[in-house]
């Protein structure tokens, strides 16, 4: 009797286990985003209260669009916030995104140092400006990871009027080896370095090669002025109309990805346009510097 009584009560126990990481699992997303998004800092402000708010809990997975994308694509994730918009309106036409939200904008820089040897400093023309890198053959960092950055510098490129040449590279994202095809202007050869990592990683890596880079805003104010150790490479080249770099977010179509947690999802994806959320991304600041601006409520700002 003992012996029963003991086996009923840890089949209760096992069951009420078993009911409470369900509820916990429910309470938790999964959200692909950018690199630029985590190294600014802004998502340190924004999920905290997002799971104040609501008891959800996001885990993030800070990585390349193009990557972030892909995960999206193969249900991987539950939402994606990503900044290639381009891209993300495929995503949702081909079926795999439920909509799209305009969340806030911030824009792109190219940055080098201080010295300028290909004299492009005060110059908005981004264009404009990788023609003068590449006829001072100086060296020029890329991200090389199909990330929302990358494609602005290989669009800029392609919209210099330099000579491009082709050239695939393998990348290793989780262990695993991953060809990616980029451009790159012929008169820099190799002072043109691809280095398939993250944003914080490219400009660590500019800094010591006292390089030329694309880079977003939020991040590189992060790392010049929001740890000990800045960089010393200066913004060159800003303000122009090309360099516009909005952010979106789109939560995962349930009809493509029966599993995903949509209703979760969605209410995240809803609370980055809100009013409280778009004052939040207003008000964030690197060293007393605007980082991004809010898309949805402009008056946030």
């Amino acid at each position: 009797m003992k012996i029963r009584f003991i086996w009923i009560l840890a089949v209760v126990m096992i069951s009420l286990l078993d009911a409470g990481s369900g509820q916990s699992a429910e309470k938790l997303i999964k959200m692909a985003t950018t690199t630029s998004t985590e190294n600014s800092g802004l998502l340190d402000v924004l999920i905290p209260e997002f799971t104040k708010e609501t008891g959800i809990e996001v885990k993030v997975f800070a990585k390349g669009t193009g990557a972030a994308i892909r995960d999206g694509m193969d249900g991987n994730v539950d939402v994606i916030f990503v900044h290639a918009k381009a891209r993300e309106e495929k995503f949702i036409s081909e079926g795999y995104g439920a909509y799209r939200l305009d969340v806030m904008h911030n824009d792109f820089v190219i940055i080098g140092p201080a010295g300028d040897p290909a004299k492009i400093e005060g110059m908005k023309d981004a264009a404009g400006a990788f023609r003068k890198i590449a006829a001072a053959k100086v060296k020029f960092i890329s991200r090389g990871d199909d990330s929302g950055t990358h494609i602005k510098e290989q669009a800029l490129w392609k919209a210099s009027g330099e000579a491009m040449k082709t050239e695939t590279s393998e990348i290793i994202k989780k262990g695993k080896k991953h060809a990616l095809s980029f451009v790159y202007p012929v008169r820099l050869g190799k002072r043109y370095i691809s280095i398939g990592q993250g944003m914080g990683k490219t400009l660590t890596f500019a800094e010591e090669k006292q390089a030329y880079t694309l880079t977003d805003r939020g991040t590189f104010l992060k790392y010049k002025y929001g740890r000990k150790l800045g960089l010393s490479l200066e913004i060159l080249c800003e303000g122009g109309q090309n360099l516009f770099n909005p952010y979106g977010v789109i939560p995962v179509s349930p009809k493509k990805h029966p599993h995903v947690k949509f209703a979760a999802a969605d209410r995240f994806a809803r609370w980055l346009v809100s009013a409280q959320a778009q004052a939040l991304i207003g008000q964030y600041k690197i060293a007393g510097r605007q980082a991004f601006f809010p898309d949805a409520v402009p008056v946030a700002e």
